[in-house]
């Protein structure tokens, strides 16, 4: 049996799929990095609009994990009432921040929530976001969540992760639930 080695190259992890828990999943990470006292960026591109109980459940972590919503909430949807737009700058702002942290030496995991819908819904250009990961610091963690992860992140990417929907409350008229669902 071979040894096994604890290597400290930073990942590429994507959770992607149209079943519920990619976000999830990667607060599940932020809570075991912090009990190592590993710092951790979040950064929310598409949510913006609704209050989330991972809002404040993340404060109870304020000493390891840090969050940024910077994106203008759900695009074409629900309450959505801003041109496509405004989203688009947003995306862009929220990019440049992300981009900032990431090359920034302060985090040992850097979390992009709903990047791959900002990409799927062409708010963001695949290609600068490849970019951005083949140049990130060497042992930084780059976790990236949302549905429709692009071929080119899959491709790239050291975990890829796909939540599939067997079956949904919804289908049984049960709304979403608080500290379940948000």
């Amino acid at each position: 049996m071979t040894e096994q080695k604890h290597e400290s190259k930073g990942l590429v992890i994507v959770y992607t799929g149209d079943g519920k828990g990619k976000t999830t999943a990667a607060l599940g990470m932020c809570i075991r990095a912090a009990g190592y006292k590993k710092k951790i960026k979040i950064i929310q591109f598409i949510k913006g609009s609704w209050h989330y109980g991972e809002l404040d459940g993340i404060k109870l972590l304020s000493d390891y994990v840090d969050m940024e919503t910077l994106g203008k909430g759900f695009v074409g949807i629900i309450d959505d009432k801003e041109d496509i737009s405004t989203h688009i700058k947003a995306a862009e702002k929220t990019m440049t921040r992300a981009s900032e942290i990431i090359n920034s030496g302060d985090y040992d995991i850097v979390i992009l929530d709903e990047l791959n819908v900002a990409i799927s819904l062409n708010l963001l250009n695949i290609d600068d976001i490849i970019d951005l990961i083949r140049n990130k610091p060497e042992k930084l963690h780059l976790v990236i969540t949302g549905r429709n992860a692009h071929e080119k992140l899959i491709e790239i990417a050291d975990l890829v992760t796909e939540m599939r929907e067997i079956k949904h409350p919804f289908q049984k008229g049960i709304l979403a639930q608080q500290a379940v669902d948000f």
